[in-house]
């Protein structure tokens, strides 16, 4: 997996997900490569008290019951949806359940304004249609016609963001479960295999963008993904994310527990500020969730990497922090600096530690900016 910039779930985990497999003599669902309860564990990770030979590293985090719902959905005949604000893991989680389901997370149309009904369906190679006419050699499947012909999982990313029009094709596929092909006389009809479902996804944030018709709802079931609040779990999913970043750029280079601990309090910090703000201007643009977190940490690493000692500092961090999140000019810029002095200058201090220098970093950053 070395040649690949981001290899899916199934090649990452492909030793794990083969020797779960060896072991499992659960029911499975149709043709599913793994049973429900090793799907959760796969997910969710084990430890030796689960019975197992080894260990099972935990790869998303959250509540179990979200998992278990979740799972127990794709083997019913309705499509799962993964609903939450942005950051919350459903891209993710979407990914590993595919990845555990069918060793087949690829399988994904992505969801935008420009997204049309031919990439939920089918599509022609107009080339062979001009030399040999329509036929199902000339024309191309969707990656959700793929699903349906393989019974397996396919993904639709960032659902309220494609029209009317896309959603209401999806309706009929949910459904009747088979795509009908009226450009050809014969062979007209794509049915769907038993174990083919979708995993939907759609940000919170984006209600009134294209809200789902009570029809398309009624074929989901929807699982909400909340917020990570719990300081020790969203401490745990940094962390693991930030080692796969040092592991993909080959960077040795510590994160500091002192310096987690900033980035966790400071993003705390700045969420209550958010909630209790009389309007947007004296909101944040950024969501603050784990995910932004993680990529105010990415930049801190890989400035310190390529262009520092070599060494994660408060200084970088704070500049990283400031640099990441103020989106707006001069908005997002008050609210820093407003947080900067208001909350890190008397912390620093209070406290001392690393907060002096995690503010001097952040003004650097509002005085370039500025």
């Amino acid at each position: 997996m070395s040649d690949l910039l981001r290899a899916p779930a199934e090649l990452k985990y492909a030793e794990e997900l083969d020797w779960l497999e060896s072991v499992d003599d659960n029911p499975k669902p149709f043709s599913w490569r793994l049973s429900p309860k090793m799907i959760r564990l796969f997910v969710l990770g084990a430890e030796r008290s689960d019975g197992l030979d080894r260990e099972v590293a935990q790869k998303w985090f959250g509540d179990r019951s979200i998992v278990e719902r979740a799972i127990v959905t794709l083997a019913s005949d309705r499509g799962l949806l993964l609903i939450g604000d942005p950051g919350t893991g459903k891209s993710w989680l979407a990914e590993l359940l595919a990845a555990a389901i069918s060793r087949n997370s690829t399988q994904v149309v992505q969801g935008t304004a420009g997204t049309t009904e031919d990439h939920i369906k089918y599509s022609w190679n107009v080339s062979m249609v001009i030399a040999k006419g329509q036929s199902r050699q000339s024309m191309i499947p969707s990656p959700i016609m793929n699903a349906m012909e393989s019974g397996t999982i396919g993904r639709f990313e960032e659902l309220t963001r494609s029209t009317s029009d896309v959603q209401d094709a999806l309706i009929s596929i949910l459904s009747e479960k088979y795509i009908s092909v009226p450009e050809l006389d014969s062979d007209n009809i794509v049915f769907a295999k038993p174990g083919f479902s979708v995993i939907a996804t759609a940000n919170s944030r984006d209600r009134g963008v294209n809200d789902l018709s009570s029809a398309l709802k009624r074929r989901f079931n929807f699982v909400r993904i909340p917020v990570v609040t719990n300081k020790k779990s969203e401490a745990e999913i940094v962390r693991f994310r930030t080692e796969e970043l040092l592991r993909r750029h080959q960077i040795e280079l510590d994160v500091p527990p002192t310096l987690l601990d900033v980035l966790l309090r400071s993003f705390a910090d700045l969420r209550a500020a958010s909630e209790s703000a009389g309007s947007d201007d004296e909101k944040l643009e950024s969501a603050l969730s784990t995910a932004e977190q993680i990529g105010v940490l990415e930049d801190a690493i890989l400035h310190s990497n390529f262009f520092g000692e070599r060494q994660l500092t408060a200084r970088t961090l704070g500049s990283s922090l400031v640099g990441s999140l103020s989106r707006r000019a001069p908005e997002d810029l008050a609210i820093m600096n407003k947080y900067l002095h208001g909350v890190v200058e008397p912390r620093g201090k209070d406290e001392g530690g690393e907060w002096p220098e995690f503010l001097a970093g952040g003004r650097d950053t509002i005085a370039t900016l500025s």
